[in-house]
């Protein structure tokens, strides 16, 4: 068990398994299946992304470097929330961008039966250690345990 301190973007607290992407998450790639023909277990569509591609992200504790792709990764991160396609938690080692933090920010202000903490900062150390399947605890004030 190990635990990391990063800066909280998005408050709650959840208990999910860990998903981890070492490459950027093209939103947009990686949603497009859930968001445009009714994938509810939203199945990662990106196949630039090796470690995520076809996987199952709803749920999940998605724990990745940073977002990467065009401006609509704010609202599609959004979108997804609405549509309850949306990971656990997103659980980024390095600091976020502003598109993915105002979808999520959005996301945690404008919707109210929708809760996916959003946490960066969280260090090359966390990517390093975290592993497919593992059990992530995110706490409110940023404290994410590893198991």
């Amino acid at each position: 068990m190990k635990q990391f301190k990063g800066r909280v973007i998005s408050p709650g607290k959840i208990k999910a398994e860990a998903l981890v992407s070492h490459g950027g998450l093209n939103t947009l790639a990686s949603f497009q299946k859930a968001l445009q023909f009714g994938d509810k277990k939203a199945t990662c569509g990106d196949q630039n992304n090796p470690d995520l591609y076809g996987k199952q992200m709803v749920g999940k504790a998605l724990c990745l470097p940073q977002t990467i792709g065009s401006t609509t990764g704010g609202l599609v991160l959004y979108c997804a929330c609405s549509m309850k396609r949306q990971p656990a938690c997103l659980l980024f080692s390095k600091p976020i961008d502003s598109l993915a933090a105002a979808g999520a920010v959005l996301a945690d202000v404008w919707l109210d039966d929708v809760t996916m903490p959003v946490i960066d900062s969280l260090g090359d150390e966390f990517l390093n250690y975290v592993k497919d399947g593992m059990q992530i605890s995110v706490e409110d004030d940023g404290i994410i345990t590893v198991e």
